[in-house]
């Protein structure tokens, strides 16, 4: 009998010990949640000629990390300093013309007051004036347009970066806006970690996370919660035109209804192990707001403890 109970009680305890952890990691999962679900992020900045040609030089290479204002590729230039040299020519021009047409308004003037011409005359000399002064300013703002056209044969970094997916070589011929090279803005790197539907009721903005690149679990790194997507793309089509402007996040278990994971957006406060890359997997992890009112208690990694 005390056999009998003796194991009852046993279980009785096991039992209760598995649902107190259960409950106990369910809360935590819910409070404190963390997702390996996540990657970096950055801008991309598409670097497109303003003007056509042949380029003649391009004095960078796959890979290279670039500062603003430094020279991507160029140009020839050649057509564009002949078009610069027709629009100072015709601003000469049109100067001229328009002296002339001054002094002729001048005369005219005079020749009325006098009584001498006629008002039509005069009127006449007002309105060539007139003209004469529209042609130059067109001709100014042609030639103005034609030295950013020549300084545009030449294309700079516009923030610092990294290049990548180089692959054109001098003489290839580039069009208006097309995008020739990809530039990684270096000052924009951040997390995507996609959470849980279920636990965005612990995502909040200013929170604090622990973070760690695959294959540096032992340095981890800190970021802070930025913002939560507000939407993400809907796969049954009721989305409408949103697909490529709404991040589309794919369930993995087709014949069971998950919940849906959505975007944070983490800042990176930390100094990462080593060079970030776009699309490097990170796992996230929200720190517990015990530790985050404790300082002291930082050191202890919500990471390690899982």
């Amino acid at each position: 009998m005390k056999i009998a109970l003796y194991r009852y009680l046993v279980t009785l305890t096991a039992v209760a010990i598995a649902a107190t952890t259960g409950w106990f990691l369910y809360r935590k999962y819910v409070t404190d949640p963390w997702t390996r679900d996540s990657q970096i992020r950055a801008n991309i900045v598409g670097i497109a000629p303003r003007v056509a040609g042949p380029i003649i030089s391009i004095p960078v290479h796959d890979n290279q990390e670039v500062k603003a204002g430094d020279l991507l590729f160029e140009i020839d230039p050649a057509d564009y300093k002949t078009a610069l040299d027709s629009a100072k020519a015709s601003v000469a021009n049109l100067e001229a013309n328009l002296l002339q047409k001054r002094q002729d308004l001048d005369r005219e003037t005079e020749l009325f007051r006098r009584s001498v011409d006629s008002k039509q005359l005069f009127q006449n000399a007002q309105n060539a004036y007139a003209e004469a002064q529209a042609e130059l300013n067109a001709a100014r703002a042609n030639l103005q347009q034609s030295e950013l056209n020549l300084d545009y044969t030449k294309v700079y970094a516009p923030v610092d970066g990294y290049l990548t997916n180089v692959n054109t070589s001098p003489g290839a011929y580039v069009h208006v806006g097309d995008q020739l090279l990809a530039l990684v803005d270096s000052s924009s790197f951040w997390v995507a970690a996609y959470f849980k539907e279920t636990q965005l009721v612990s995502i909040r903005p200013g929170r604090t996370v622990e973070m760690t690149l695959m294959g540096y679990h032992d340095e981890p790194f800190e970021g802070t919660i930025e913002s939560v997507a507000w939407g993400v793309f809907v796969q049954d089509g009721s989305g409408g035109t949103s697909t490529g402007l709404l991040a589309a996040v794919n369930q993995t278990v087709d014949w069971v209804r998950l919940p849906q994971r959505f975007p944070v957006r983490i800042k990176i406060t930390g100094k990462p192990p080593i060079p970030l890359r776009i699309g490097q997997t990170v796992t996230v992890a929200v720190t517990p707001d015990s530790l985050e009112k404790s300082p002291t208690n930082r050191s202890q990694s919500p990471l390690s403890a899982k």
